[in-house]
């Protein structure tokens, strides 16, 4: 089985650059406090990273 991470939207997008909007999107985020099991890959630690004041891992699985 793949690890999975769990990540939880704690920001608003409200007032931040276009880019950041679209990286919590791509996560599949769109509402506050909405949470997503997504696959522990570089791509996807590098755009949490990128928002990481917008959003938290809440649990590592795997």
């Amino acid at each position: 089985m793949a690890k999975t991470i769990v990540v939880k939207q704690i920001g608003s997008p409200i007032r931040r650059p276009a880019k950041q909007r679209q990286t919590l999107i791509g996560l599949g985020l769109n509402k506050m406090h909405k949470t997503r099991e997504l696959e522990d890959t570089p791509a996807v630690r590098g755009m949490v990273r990128k928002i990481s004041h917008m959003v938290e891992i809440i649990e590592e699985k795997g």
